[in-house]
């Protein structure tokens, strides 16, 4: 199953991204979540697949989560030191 998805970057939160089902836009996004994450700006539009590669992301995972919770939340990744850890140890 193919799916438009938006993806929008958060202007408070540096390489924090809020994937939406373009048909649902943010109306599945929990008020909380949507203070917390700032004015969202829309970054991208793209068909997403099972199949397609992502950069960052697992496209089976974002799909289940749009289906489930209606979005998929990126997180920054984890910069050497944070947590204590590298990222390669986490």
């Amino acid at each position: 199953m193919n799916t438009i998805c938006d993806v929008y970057k958060s202007a408070s939160q540096p390489e924090m991204y809020l994937y939406v089902a373009k048909g649902d836009g943010l109306s599945r996004i929990p008020a909380e979540l949507l203070e917390t994450f700032g004015e969202p700006e829309l970054a991208l539009t793209f068909v997403l697949s099972e199949g397609r590669a992502l950069a960052k992301e697992d496209a089976g995972l974002v799909m289940r989560n749009l289906t489930e919770q209606g979005f998929h939340l990126q997180f920054p990744p984890l910069q050497k030191g944070e947590l204590g850890k590298s990222p390669e140890a986490i």
